[in-house]
């Protein structure tokens, strides 16, 4: 925090730094007893008349200040250092993203893209706004609601937060106007050669198409032409499975790739959980590893929910680190079912 050269406390911060990341100091409880500090780091999104700040942190959660009771704040480099894994801006990763979970259908609005695939995930019927949408907000939203509600669809914006490039102003801009957050998760990347070097996985079988076998291992029942066309979707896509131990049988793992340029994006890495803790997911991911690297890819990415312990400890044994949240925001009065 900021200390003056007479040992006080000092706010070096004002509305002018809004759209800034910041680190403030603010008291806590009645401070009649004893001063207690709390510390909060993230965006400042706003800096209202009244004398209440906003900040957005790297989890996408906000929080509201008085400012009388900041005791200290600074303004602080737009993004931290990153301790390990490939360097990638926001929307270089947002974009591989995307290409490689492909819409049935887009458009794009100044450079919003809308996308939508007949309600078939989130990811692939939402908004990816990077950039000027070519329009004041409230039209561009507007505009949104009426493209989804063409098609019979709630109109979703997928947002990010806490790297560089991330959108916490546009996030605030959303709450203000009613639009609910309903997912959050991590975007998490790494070098991919540790993961090919994990085990050899010689019983895992690569397949360009997503067979029977694998979609009946694939955790979302009842898949439809759409949803295997986005499945499909991608710059190089391959599908991974471990055969059943019994014949007929739903097979023991599975796991999907996409190899885009220098990166490879892992995702549906799944395993029968009567067989958890036996290392298949790690063979999954070793297999589709070693094809990725033969392509050419060096780095990896992979999405995954926050409150997925297993699979999060599993991705940080593999070398994965946090890059940044995403977030779905809903259109008020949609439905989101």
């Amino acid at each position: 925090m900021e200390i003056s050269a007479a040992g006080r406390f000092e706010v070096r911060i004002t509305a002018a730094d809004v759209g800034k990341r910041v680190s403030v100091r603010r008291l806590a409880g009645n401070g009649v007893t004893t001063e207690k500090f709390t510390d909060t780091v993230g965006v400042l999104t706003s800096w209202d008349d009244d004398g209440m700040l906003t900040i957005t942190r790297r989890d996408g959660e906000t929080v509201r200040i008085p400012e009388s009771v900041l005791v200290a704040g600074k303004v602080v480099p737009a993004a931290p250092a990153r301790r390990r894994g490939p360097a990638a801006t926001y929307p270089e990763l947002a974009r591989v993203a995307s290409r490689g979970w492909r819409p049935v259908e887009s458009e794009r609005l100044g450079e919003w893209e809308l996308r939508a695939a007949a309600g078939f995930t989130r990811r692939a019927n939402s908004v990816l706004p990077l950039g000027d949408p070519g329009l004041p907000l409230d039209a561009a939203l507007t505009a949104v609601r009426r493209w989804y509600g063409e098609r019979g669809l709630p109109a979703y914006v997928q947002t990010a937060t806490g790297a560089e490039g991330t959108q916490e102003l546009l996030c605030a801009e959303l709450e203000r106007r009613g639009w609910v957050r309903e997912v959050s998760a991590e975007v998490w990347t790494g070098a991919l050669a540790p993961v090919a070097d994990r085990v050899e996985g010689a019983g895992v079988v690569l397949a360009r198409e997503a067979g029977e076998d694998w979609l009946a291992r694939y955790q979302r029942k009842g898949v439809s032409e759409v949803a295997l066309k986005v499945l499909g979707g991608g710059p190089s896509v391959w599908f991974a499975t471990v055969p059943a131990e019994t014949p007929g049988g739903a097979p023991a793992a599975i796991g999907r790739l996409v190899v885009d340029g220098r990166w490879a994006g892992f995702a549906a890495v799944e395993v029968d959980p009567a067989l958890r803790r036996r290392g298949l997911a790690t063979e999954v991911m070793a297999a589709l590893a070693r094809r990725a690297l033969e392509e050419g890819a060096s780095a990896a990415w992979l999405q995954v929910e926050t409150d997925n312990e297993g699979a999060r400890a599993l991705y940080g044994r593999l070398g994965f680190a946090a890059h940044h949240a995403y977030h779905h925001y809903r259109a008020p009065g949609a439905d989101g079912s």
